[in-house]
């Protein structure tokens, strides 16, 4: 399988010597160039901090190169390596454009943006892997088109070839395989190019073209089984191999089907979906046309129509209809590798929570998920905490008050075939649009739900630090005990509900973070919880109040429960409130709140 990056890269431009050459750069591999502040005139984006902006993007799995010192880049993005497999790739270029220096990700894609960037600017391209050098081609990364079965051996096979082993090639697709045509000849390696399921080992490596788009169709909720089975019978009848199949094709109504995301899944490959037009017009091309099909879903074939559709007009059915009581596959073949993706995703919708804001307090998941996004959509302040890893991507802000809009905006944007993120601040799962996203996939569509395709889409959740664990950690431990959440906002929950849980949280002695403690207009409950919670804890209970977490103008302090006033917190801020067993601790570092569990207890041996 090819193993380059699909992202587009970045160019870093970190000072004006190096400036136009980073333009040059980009003109050349159609990238954006991202511009240190102060230093760089011109830039798509601009950031502050290099180090600190190599590795968001890294951890977000885009193509870095840098127009800098090698360092620069090493050093931003050290903290985060790991498995080779899956970082991007990096390139430092120097600032005159002379040399080009391929960092990580050799065979991920680096070496191929070092030679189409040196051959641009007339530069030398300082490739250091061995295979790249020594052979011309790197057995691990095949064009586009072609699939590695056998990966694993590939370090094994280029160790043997780079000693003085040579290799044969064959199969029946051995004489398109023109990318191998340099290699060293011998006995040493074998090399087959094939559309059959061939075993390699060590000694052996398999590769196969991807001649073939596998379309699918099933019973609503059809066992994943029996789906995989059936296309598991029908390649090895045909004498196919699951590593020549190029893609999974549907009709979009089944875009949400488990049992194809799974067989896609499992075969490593996309999943692609085409509307009932599309297929219909592949009705002349049908092996098997069925009007019981166009009745229920408005083409004549899916299974056959979606293989078609994705492989194209000069394609034909290898392999028609073949069915179990719940499932339907096809094959349709052409006469060279699959390049071009047709159709469309099944549209994805990530709701992410970025923290507070600050870059080192968002994941790297969340981080992924925003990159990989097409389109942001969310209140306009926290995309614009992304700084610029929402740039050059289409975004829909939407003001205060407008969840609901905006979460109904973010689905049917997905259901288009968009991969969109849905951006709030802390974590989307606390106080936040997760559960206003479920509720509306839920509701009927006559109780102003959404429409059947937004229900399709795939959902993923990605967690962040919310406020009360931003807080948490600024005061040290005061979650080290039982803790509740409470919102003090009554737009959405009635005031007695309010006042009730008030009452439970103070009787049960529980630390409690409250949220939207004010408002403008809302500037009475935080005074009636302080009142509540003194008839149950000490007046001296401490108190923290922290604004503007993770940003530039944080700010917090502590009070005593008694002393706390509603004028000085404000809609940025989260309330913590001890239980009676907090603790203010005068440190070295400064007062630090801390809630024992009671270990104390345990050392005095008071536990049974």
């Amino acid at each position: 399988m090819a193993l380059t990056s699909p992202k587009s890269p970045v160019v870093l431009a970190l000072s004006a010597s190096g400036e136009a050459t980073a333009h040059r750069v980009a003109k050349a591999i159609g990238a954006q160039v991202h511009g240190r502040e102060g230093r760089v005139a011109k830039a798509d984006v601009f950031f502050a901090n290099a180090l600190d902006h190599a590795r968001d993007l890294f951890a977000a799995g885009t193509p870095i190169v840098g127009v800098c010192a090698s360092g620069i880049l090493i050093r931003g993005v050290a903290p985060l390596l790991g498995d080779k497999t899956s970082e991007p790739p990096v390139v430092s270029v120097s600032d005159d454009g002379a040399v080009v220096v391929p960092l990580l990700g050799g065979h991920r894609g680096a070496n191929r943006i070092a030679r189409e960037i040196s051959a641009a600017l007339g530069a030398t391209a300082a490739v250091t892997t061995a295979g790249d050098v020594s052979l011309g081609v790197s057995l691990d990364e095949p064009p586009v088109g072609w699939r590695l079965a056998n990966p694993e051996d590939a370090k094994a096979a280029m160790a043997g070839l780079l000693a003085g082993g040579g290799a044969t090639i064959s199969g029946d697709a051995a004489a398109d395989a023109t990318w191998l045509a340099d290699l060293p000849k011998g006995d040493g390696l074998r090399i087959s190019c094939t559309t059959a399921d061939v075993k390699g080992g060590p000694d052996h490596l398999v590769f196969h073209p991807q001649l073939f788009a596998l379309g699918v169709g099933c019973a609503r909720n059809a066992d994943p089984a029996e789906l995989a089975e059936l296309v598991s019978q029908t390649l090895a009848d045909a004498g196919i191999a699951a590593g020549a199949i190029h893609s999974v094709s549907s009709l979009d109504l089944k875009g949400d089907e488990p049992a194809m995301n799974q067989l896609a899944a499992q075969l490593g490959v996309p999943f692609r979906v085409f509307d009932a037009a599309t297929l219909e017009a592949e009705t002349p091309r049908l092996a098997n046309p069925s009007n019981v099909v166009f009745a229920e879903v408005g083409c004549h074939g899916v299974s056959e129509g979606a293989a078609l559709a994705q492989a194209g007009p000069d394609a034909t059915l290898r392999v028609e209809k073949r069915k179990t009581a719940n499932a339907t596959c096809a094959v349709a073949e052409l006469a060279q590798p699959l390049t071009e993706m047709r159709g469309r995703s099944r549209g994805r919708l990530s709701i992410v929570g970025i923290g507070p804001g600050q870059a080192t307090w968002r994941t790297p998941e969340v981080s992924r998920l925003v990159a990989d996004a097409e389109e942001l959509v969310g209140y306009g302040l926290y995309i614009d905490l992304l700084g610029p890893l929402a740039a050059g991507k289409a975004r829909s802000d939407f003001p205060l008050g407008g969840e609901e809009d905006r979460c109904r905006y973010a689905l049917e944007q997905a259901a288009k075939g968009l991969n969109v993120a849905l951006v709030c601040s802390g974590d989307a799962g606390i106080y936040a649009m997760g559960a206003l996203v479920f509720e509306l996939l839920d509701r009927d569509a006559d109780a102003l739900g959404v429409s059947d395709a937004a229900k399709r889409v795939d959902v993923v959740c990605s967690p962040g630090v919310s406020a009360l664990q931003g807080a948490a950690a600024r005061a040290g431990a005061p979650l080290g005990h039982d803790f509740c959440a409470i919102s003090l906002s009554d737009l959405l929950t009635p005031r007695e509900d309010i006042v009730k849980r008030l009452h439970a949280a103070a009787e049960g002695d529980f630390v409690i973070a409250f949220y939207n403690p004010v408002s403008m207009r809302r500037r009475t409950l935080l005074a009636e919880a302080r009142d509540i919670l003194l008839k149950h804890r000490p007046a001296t209970t401490p108190v923290m109040l922290a604004s503007s977490l993770g940003r530039p103008e944080e700010h917090i302090r502590y009070r005593n429960l008694a002393d706390l006033e509603v004028d000085e917190v404000d809609m940025l801020t989260v309330v913590l409130v001890g239980s009676s067993h907090s603790k203010l601790a005068q440190l070295g570092e400064g007062p630090r709140m801390y809630t024992p569990r009671g270990y104390a207890r345990k050392i005095d041996g008071d536990l049974s």
